[in-house]
């Protein structure tokens, strides 16, 4: 009986052992399936849109996911990247859950192809430098071993003449060579020092472009069942941008102005743009696009009082506080919050309204590499109508340039950027295009032109000084000559100048002003004229000076 007892007991002790068993494994099965597998996947660039400052960056990720949740983990991406700007779409089964980004300081996934290669260069000339200064300790030691063993047959062993010859000789001929040797492996260590120490400062300007940790996106999808998922990343970076260049070109005097519309794209986010599409937009992430508002400009008296001061500056607090004080003090905590998040994202909302900016979709595919150099890209060119004059300022050069005056730039959406200057095949200088402070016209100086003569010289017979009473009269005649040795007629305005007073006691009085259009505020003298082939012209103009004779004018 005590047996059969015994018996059950270890029947009831083994179910209930059993149970347990199967229910740790069924509580394991369960946590395995709920936790979520973490999975490395590959992602590429395909287009990145680039703005004035800043740049967004387009990301491709294709993959396979098992049942149920998964965390696809996306390395490799730029540090400058802006977390809040994170969009995440996809084609699939799936359902995307949310994403989380953090920053990886240990791992240099991201590190360019020229600096892997710049490194692997390095490591293989260390590694040569290695075996060639072990060659040379090598016939160091062999050098000192014979140096040390130069006792011949010992000290009561006589040798032959013709034996001591061989060992001299064979010493002599076998330290030559050692030494020989060992001159070549020096100047074979020294250079691959000097190409090893090139490298590094190499690698080192290198490195100071990008940033050494890298950051990396973690993607949570959730799905039914094993599915092909391909996912569309988005995110803002800093430290890229473009800006415009233009050149302008001018065949000849009788063709439109070829405007050639390009940018400068950099980028210096530790991220390699290769064979991406390119987009130049002119948003700027970095300006608001929030509309401002007018609060309420409310006057009071100046209380010195410490008390009525901070007593005004609560007042002040109160009116301009985004919630009525008659709500709680969580309920206004949630409006602040609520504005602060609203603000974010309109600011991120405008910088995706290409309506309101210009964007210009480059066709070729474009590599930018993570560099201090930017890359030119070719945007759009123009022809625009011109007409061409030439300008003369004698008094201040002698020389007369030849303008193109270039309309219907408008229509551009030009930005304020440098401009190189061509004319006839010829670079002929810089220039600045400011579109915001031409006007009608865009005037282009292309250079000087020795064929037009210009002179201008005082002419002293109608020169004079004469005193008047207490006051002094200066009387001054100007003559400036053209001549066109070209063999065609030009169109040329000259300018000069008279004085301009500012002081009562001094009178400054036009007696002729040779055709010329006056103004009055600034003295300027314009004249527009055409000149036929070896045509000389000469323009004349008097002014006089009266002030009082016993003061002395500067500057004149």
């Amino acid at each position: 009986m005590e047996k059969q007892r015994g018996l059950h007991l270890k029947v009831k002790i083994l179910k209930i052992m059993t149970n347990q068993l199967l229910t740790s494994a069924l509580v394991m099965s369960a946590l395995v399936a709920a936790a979520q597998p973490d999975k490395p996947v590959d992602s590429k660039i395909t287009d990145v849109t680039v703005f004035l400052n800043k740049a967004q960056v387009s990301r491709t990720v294709k993959t396979r996911v098992e049942a149920g949740k998964t965390n696809l983990i996306v390395a490799g991406l730029s540090s400058q990247l802006d977390p809040q700007s994170v969009q995440v779409s996809g084609k699939g089964s799936v359902v995307i859950l949310g994403t989380t980004h953090q920053q990886n300081f240990l791992s240099e996934f991201n590190l360019p192809k020229p600096i892997r290669m710049l490194k692997d260069s390095a490591e293989t000339l260390q590694r040569q430098l290695v075996l060639e200064q072990s060659q040379k300790e090598i016939l160091n030691k062999e050098e000192q071993m014979l140096l040390s063993n130069q006792k011949i047959g010992g000290t009561n062993q006589n040798l032959t003449v013709a034996e001591l010859k061989a060992m001299a000789d064979f010493y002599r001929s076998r330290l030559g060579d050692i030494v020989s040797t060992r001159m070549k492996q020096d100047e074979k260590i020294k250079k691959l020092n000097e190409r090893i120490a090139k490298l590094n400062t190499q690698i080192n300007s290198e490195n100071e472009l990008y940033r050494r940790n890298t950051s990396e996106l973690i993607v949570s999808v959730s799905a039914e069942a094993v599915t092909n998922v391909e996912l569309q990343i988005r995110y803002v970076v800093a430290n890229a941008g473009w800006s415009p260049v233009y050149d302008l070109r001018a065949v000849d005097t009788k063709n439109p102005v070829q405007l050639s519309y390009k940018a400068n794209v950099f980028q210096s986010t530790g991220e390699e743009w290769s064979n991406v599409k390119l987009k130049l937009s002119t948003a700027n992430p970095n300006l608001s696009g929030l509309k401002p508002e007018l609060y309420s400009w409310y006057l009071d008296f100046y209380y010195p009082s410490f008390d009525r001061a901070l007593q005004g500056r609560v007042v002040g607090v109160q009116i301009k506080s985004a919630a009525p004080m008659s709500l709680s003090m969580d309920k206004r905590r949630e409006v602040a919050d609520e504005e602060i998040i609203a603000e974010s994202i309109s600011n991120y909302t405008s910088t995706i309204q290409t309506s309101l900016n210009t964007e210009f979709d480059i066709a070729l595919p474009y590599t930018v590499t993570s560099s201090s150099k930017p890359v030119v890209v070719d945007i759009r060119n123009y022809n625009m109508k011109a007409d061409y004059i030439y300008s003369v300022a004698p008094k201040l050069d002698a020389d007369a340039f030849l303008m193109a005056r270039a309309t219907g730039w408008e229509e551009f959406n030009l930005l304020p950027g440098e401009a190189n200057i061509f004319f006839e095949g010829t670079f002929v200088g810089k220039s600045f295009i400011d579109p915001n402070n031409i006007k009608d016209t865009l005037a282009v100086s292309l250079g000087r032109d020795k064929w037009i003569v210009v002179k201008r010289e005082k002419l002293k017979d109608l020169t004079s000084k004469n005193f008047i009473g207490s006051s002094s009269k200066e009387s001054y005649t100007w003559e400036i000559s053209l001549r066109n040795t070209k063999t065609d007629a030009v169109k040329i305005i000259v300018e000069d100048q008279v004085p301009v007073s500012q002081n009562t006691q001094i009178e400054v009085t036009t007696v002729d002003l040779g055709g010329a259009k006056y103004n009055k505020d600034t003295g300027k003298l314009t004249w527009e004229l055409e000149l036929k082939p070896n045509e000389t012209r000469k323009l004349v103009y008097k002014f006089d000076v009266k002030y009082p004779k016993d003061k002395q004018i500067s500057r004149l």
